[in-house]
């Protein structure tokens, strides 16, 4: 069995960086409502509707956003929904009606999302998408994107999915069937199905023996992870390997793996500085890397009038303690 203790620099260093985390999350939303980067007198406005600046991803992408808007000499206005659809429309109602010069925004119902669309095209106003597809994700690939939307800038998730897996097939054991533990995210996120299905694929191509012996929701929090690792220890005390399908549920995953004196590998997904440090130490096998500042600045191009794909995204590499230098935690 391979116990994995929490070493006192880890500790330290894990401490760091969520104080580092949480006063950036602060600043973000230190307007409430929403912030403003302020350009040159003149200089047109964008908006951003966020899913909530009190999660770092979301954060991170609105620094991206934000950013490029002040490099192009614009005005970024982001708006913070807090997790409420219906603050989301009113939200993107108010900057059609402020006939900003575009509107990106990350859906918190994709279905809901394309009214809208509709209601941003019909006023005139370029609108695109940010880390979450438009439409009905059960039958809409990542890259199709949701006509009207002059662009979706994204992960391809099964894809991350993918990455996941090949890196579990590097670390599951080949000389028998080996147990796999899949903690979720949140139910209705189309992210859930996508990252389980790529992960499983990968490691199908790749001639895997394994059962998935478990899943259970971590509902994409450390707090969450951690119980459901738990549970799944509790019943399964020979788990070969955890997939958390976020990195803020493998922090909590880890705690649960050490207590249990468990010899589970633990692989997250998103590259959050968190994430990399546990890495780093020893504490975490691995991750894939999500750059989410990217996403906001992909967003802001492609209303600029910026010539690309529809569909815009960037590498999601997957990385262990070997290669975690490719992978700079953005949030």
């Amino acid at each position: 069995m391979r116990w994995r203790p929490l070493p006192l620099a880890l500790t330290l260093l894990v401490a760091i960086v969520a104080i580092a985390s949480l006063i950036g999350v602060r600043s973000a939303a230190r307007a409430g409502n929403g912030v403003s980067a302020t350009g040159p007198s003149g200089g047109k406005r964008y908006g951003l509707s966020t899913v909530g600046l009190s999660f770092p991803f979301a954060a991170a992408i609105a620094k991206g956003f934000s950013d490029a808007a002040a490099r192009a000499g614009a005005t970024a206005i982001v708006l913070d929904a807090k997790g409420d659809v219906q603050k989301q429309a009113n939200d993107i109602d108010d900057l059609i009606a402020q006939h900003v010069a575009g509107i990106a925004v990350m859906p918190l119902d994709s279905v809901v999302a394309q009214g809208w669309v509709a209601r941003a095209d019909k006023g005139g106003v370029p609108i695109a998408a940010v880390a979450a597809l438009v439409g009905d994700p059960r039958g809409r690939r990542v890259d199709d994107v949701y006509p009207g939307l002059v662009a979706l800038a994204s992960q391809d998730e099964v894809a991350a999915g993918r990455a996941a897996g090949g890196l579990a097939a590097r670390l599951l054991p080949a000389a028998r069937p080996a147990q796999i533990a899949i903690i979720e995210g949140a139910a209705g996120f189309p992210e859930v199905e996508q990252r389980a299905r790529g992960f499983r694929e990968a490691l199908d191509s790749a001639g895997m023996r394994y059962s998935v012996v478990a899943t259970q929701p971590g509902n994409w929090t450390s707090e969450g992870g951690e119980a459901a690792c738990q549970n799944i220890l509790a019943a399964h005390p020979n788990i070969d390997l955890f997939y958390n399908e976020a990195d803020d549920m493998v922090i909590g995953c880890a705690r649960a793996v050490r207590a249990a004196g468990s010899h589970a590998r633990l692989i997250g997904v998103g590259g959050s500085k968190l994430a990399i440090a546990s890495i780093k130490a020893g504490a975490v096998d691995g991750t894939v890397c999500f750059k989410p500042e990217a996403l906001g600045a992909l967003a802001f191009a492609a209303l600029r009038g910026d010539r690309g794909p529809r569909f815009r995204t960037y590498p999601i590499p997957a990385v262990t303690r070997a290669t975690v230098g490719e992978c700079v935690g953005q949030w």
